[in-house]
């Protein structure tokens, strides 16, 4: 199916968004007669239909941070004291890899010890080896959860910004606006924790919530797809939060007088508070390297900078490691559309690892978001599918936003590979990462200042 000009889903409700994927799948896999057979076929029929018309990308920005200046990056500085960025975090994932609960709840120092680490990672390293290469034990560690860690690194960051520019710190944290993607099951528990938290020193109105919606697996008889409540829930993938936000009463602030009742937000308002932002910059729970350097300004100032030149939608890439070659999605030129695109990993079929010389680091910006969204809204995304549990799901991707809005894709002077959390064996990254913050100079005392409650 053509990127560009992809079935329509209509996104007035969750219940018009259910509709569209009976619709989508009724008029493209019609022709299949069993679900096993589209399993079957599942690589053709998501495969990017100009695969042969893909070559390297082109006239891609590079960020050279050695050669910026303090006027370089007065741009971003002023954004975020000013409160025109926009901190998406998305901590919805399910973490299925891990297998450790809620991702953003876990306490390594609550829950690891080496040998239970050793047992973790499964990968027949024994405690020995495990401790030639991390820097403390689990035990060690501050006691905070990943989510903790994730935005107090951020608050940690803005004060000090704000400290230096000569501002009151806690004004400037006030103006800033979050949004916190979570999922059902972690919902309540996580919002339990903000509030815990006074909110890591946010705002609690500026702070947004919204609980992605898992959906029901569809059956096929070989004449007509349907729900099946037998089936497990789960989301469609990031692409379907994105379009979930533009969506009226999805998007919700927590009133602290009135005992904390959720303020549900509709689409139009939410559009209002994008309207306000100059960029929109969407994290990853997982990702180690914003535990020590949550506020990238040299990226910001670019994207500000490409906000200025036409650009909605900034990308950053990186090169894949020609000896370890990494899956993950391709940066390519396409030369039928005469532009660079994103394509996701499942949609390419026949292409090696090797083959992939540049991958998405899965960080996000989105110049002038309001415009950005109001076209999530108007035109969907597109609506790949899954065979999954025996059932069929949907997977969109957030990162084809690229082909409804001018998207520019930037690389760095100075490669940096791709960290995160996401596999057992990630884990004693994960606990370095974990360690290098904790020793950031006023770290822990600016956490143990935040938190109503503080365990040493």
């Amino acid at each position: 199916m053509n990127q560009a000009d992809h079935v329509q889903v209509d996104l007035s409700s969750l219940t018009t968004y259910r509709e569209s994927c009976l619709q989508l799948a009724a008029r493209q896999l019609s022709s299949f007669r069993s679900l096993e057979e589209i399993s079957a076929a599942i690589d053709d029929i998501n495969v990017y239909p100009r695969l042969d018309q893909l070559s390297s990308p082109q006239g891609m920005a590079c960020l050279d941070t050695r050669h910026m200046s303090k006027e370089d990056l007065d741009p971003a500085k002023q954004a975020i004291l000013n409160g025109r960025v926009l901190f998406e975090h998305a901590a919805a994932g399910e973490a299925t890899r891990l297998k450790l609960g809620i991702k953003f709840l876990i306490d390594v120092a609550d829950s690891m010890t080496l040998d239970k680490l050793v047992e973790f990672m499964a990968c027949g390293t024994t405690v020995q080896e495990v401790e030639k290469d991390i820097k403390i034990a689990p035990s060690g560690l501050l006691h905070l959860s990943l989510g903790a860690r994730h935005m107090l690194q951020i608050s940690f960051e803005i004060f000090k910004l704000a400290r230096e520019a000569g501002l009151d710190p806690a004004e400037v944290l006030a103006n800033q606006v979050m949004l916190v993607i979570v999922n059902q099951t972690s919902a309540e528990k996580i919002v339990n924790e903000f509030i815990a938290a006074d909110f890591f020193g946010f705002r609690p109105q500026n702070t947004l919530f919204m609980v992605q919606e898992s959906f029901n697996g569809l059956t096929y008889d070989g004449r007509q797809f349907a729900f099946s409540p037998d089936s497990p829930a789960l989301l469609h993938n990031h692409g379907q939060m994105v379009m979930q936000e533009t969506i009226d009463d999805q998007v919700f602030y927590l009133d602290p007088r009135q005992d904390w009742r959720p303020v549900l937000l509709k689409a139009d308002q939410f559009f209002d508070i994008l309207d306000r932002m100059d960029d929109k910059i969407s994290f990853n729970i997982e990702d180690l390297s914003y535990l020590t350097g949550a506020l990238d300004l040299p990226a910001l100032a670019l994207a500000l900078k490409a906000r200025e030149d036409g650009y909605r939608m900034v990308m950053e890439v990186t090169a894949n490691s020609p000896e370890k070659p990494q899956k993950g999605g391709m940066a390519a030129y396409d030369r039928s559309l005469q532009r660079n695109v994103m394509i996701e990993s499942f949609q390419l079929k026949g292409v090696s690892n090797s083959d992939i010389k540049y991958l998405n680091r899965n960080i996000n910006h989105y110049p002038n978001p309001g415009e950005v969204f109001r076209k999530v809204r108007s035109q969907g995304l597109n609506m790949p599918f899954v065979v999954k549990h025996g059932f069929l799901y949907f997977q969109p991707v957030q990162g084809d936003i690229n082909f409804l809005v001018n998207t520019l894709l930037i690389t760095r002077k100075e490669v940096t590979p791709i960290s995160a959390w996401k596999t057992p064996q990630d884990t004693v990254k994960a606990i370095n990462a974990m360690f290098t913050q904790d020793r950031q100079i006023g770290f822990r005392a600016y956490a143990r200042s935040t938190l109503p409650v503080w365990r040493d």
